[in-house]
């Protein structure tokens, strides 16, 4: 089968997650490591996180510390470890412009994700989101840049409403993934809603797939309490780089405070790791 073929197979099976009956998982990883250890444990897709290949970098989770080039090298490492979709965290889609955006897809197709989000921050905290209407001809733009790749790819449109503070986060949450749907998003995204009763009605007002992120604190919902809400599709973002950073923190800690390392008894035997990505590249072997 030819790389095309693969490529586009992986965008079929992703977009059929979408509108099948099912509420599924898609965690995030930050490097090909992180990345072959979701998928063998059975996750039928996975997506990027920025915070995660931020921090692995040695960078804040903040605009412009990780460059496009940058984060297009680190998502291309990990679409081209696995099997299964992958799904990119494009973040605002490095850059203001429509053209911008649209380049962005270009770019993240070819480094081998069949989807990726979109999000409305504009960076200024004057006024935190694009104008609606440049919000949506941002998602117009990755909409047709996706299309002209002829591979079938997944676009989710993101809206900050409520981790910006806007008034009424819910109603502008509401109008904005609704206009967004009308222009071509497939899957629409709020992070930031932590009650039953809101992300609900979200599911009811939105037209379209609604994805959830979980991982965040006083966020305390299982996946079968979300799929019964009428969630499609469920992220953690970068709740599992954290996680995994906490535990280097408290390892140094530990060492340095106590001189103990207890902190081991929670490590995978390097034989077992080792035997794990030895069977990833028989070829090799």
């Amino acid at each position: 089968m030819t790389p095309m073929n693969t490529h586009i197979q992986r965008g079929e099976r992703f977009r059929a997650l979408h509108t099948g009956a099912s509420t599924f998982v898609m965690p995030n990883a930050w490097d090909p490591g992180s990345a072959c250890i979701l998928a063998a444990s059975g996750f039928q897709c996975l997506a990027t996180t920025s915070a995660g290949i931020a921090y692995s970098l040695g960078q804040p989770d903040y605009e412009g510390y990780v460059s496009r080039s940058q984060m297009m090298e680190c998502i291309q490492r990990i679409a081209s470890a696995v099997d299964v979709p992958v799904s990119a965290d494009l973040e605002a889609g490095f850059g203001a412009a429509p053209q911008d955006v649209a380049e962005t897809i270009r770019l993240a197709i070819q480094a081998g994700v069949v989807g990726g989000n979109i999000e409305d921050l504009s960076g200024d905290p004057q006024t935190p989101l694009f104008d609606i209407g440049l919000a949506a001809e941002r998602i117009r733009a990755a909409r047709e840049s996706a299309d002209h790749s002829g591979v079938p790819f997944t676009l989710t449109a993101r809206t900050d409403c409520y981790l910006t503070g806007v008034p009424s986060p819910f109603a502008e949450a509401v109008r904005r993934l609704n206009r967004f749907r009308e222009m071509g998003a497939d899957c629409l995204f709020v992070p930031g809603i932590k009650d039953a009763e809101t992300i609900a009605a979200l599911v009811r007002e939105v037209e379209g797939p609604i994805s959830v992120v979980m991982g965040l604190t006083g966020s305390a919902f299982t996946v079968s309490q979300l799929g019964g809400l009428g969630v499609k599709r469920i992220s953690i973002g970068g709740s599992l780089a954290r996680s995994a950073l906490g535990l280097v923190r408290r390892a140094a800690q530990e060492m340095l405070q106590h001189g103990s390392f207890s902190f081991a008894e929670q490590q995978i035997p390097d034989a077992e790791l080792c035997s794990f990505f030895a069977s990833l590249h028989p070829s090799q072997g």
